[in-house]
């Protein structure tokens, strides 16, 4: 018999997602520091077109998800 909880049935010919299971969004890039995505691609990703995907999973290795600096605590929030 076939075991329900097997991932080969839940497996599929589509191009997998880059989520990590991270979920946060940064506030100033507004990109999720796990995955990289923006939110609309996050809520899209499901419907989205397999050439949209491997358009945006060969992006992802160029974005910036989190500034790497620090951000300079109070002084720096004084002078924004």
């Amino acid at each position: 018999m076939n075991d329900p909880t097997s991932d080969k049935i839940w497996s599929r010919a589509e191009i997998e997602s880059p989520c990590i299971r991270v979920c946060v969004v940064h506030p100033e890039t507004r990109l999720c520091t796990g995955c990289k995505r923006t939110m609309d691609e996050i809520t899209e990703w499901s419907r989205m077109s397999p050439e949209a995907r491997r358009m945006i999973m060969a992006d992802l290795p160029d974005r910036v998800a989190a500034p790497t600096g620090r951000r300079g605590g109070r002084s720096a929030r004084l002078k924004r």
